[in-house]
């Protein structure tokens, strides 16, 4: 694997604030909503209500969608990332623990919700699959990534 392309993405990743998750609803429809992340290499970790609809989504499927898309000012700086995989709510207090100064670091912000006794759950995004979106190299240039590959070059 290209080492290039596995900074691009992890560039992206420490850039990026916030994603765009998608969900499977009982029904069967993708549920999106907007979560903002913080990561640790390849893995991406989000939190929201645990009784929120992406709670109980999650628990009945891990399967998601997620899109990072980076500020531009025009088309031709347009940079992002698309990827699917799976979502596991965290519970080891450890992980918990590291998890959260990740987000106090990124979101000092995030400290009242925790310091309220918000009753939050934590996830652990591991992708599949990961599709970069750079326009700076053509209308639409995108490369898909299998995570296996990055893992197999030193880039799990």
């Amino acid at each position: 694997m290209n080492p290039a392309v596995k900074q691009e993405i992890l560039s992206i990743l420490q850039e990026g604030r916030d994603l765009a998750l998608a969900t499977i609803r009982p029904d069967g429809f993708p549920q999106a909503t907007t979560v903002s992340y913080a990561s640790d290499g390849l893995t991406i970790y989000f939190g929201c209500a645990a009784s929120s609809q992406k709670a109980h989504n999650l628990a009945r499927d891990d399967r998601i969608s997620a899109v990072i898309d980076l500020p531009y000012k025009d088309w031709s700086q347009i940079r992002g990332l698309s990827l699917g995989g799976r979502a596991r709510r965290l519970t080891d207090r450890e992980t918990i623990a590291k998890v959260g100064v990740a987000f106090f670091r990124k979101f000092p912000e995030t400290a009242q919700y925790v310091d309220a006794g918000a009753d939050l759950a934590l996830y652990e995004i591991t992708p599949a699959v990961i599709s970069i979106l750079d326009y700076g190299k053509g209308f639409g240039h995108t490369e898909l990534v299998h995570v296996g590959e990055l893992a197999a070059s030193g880039g799990g």
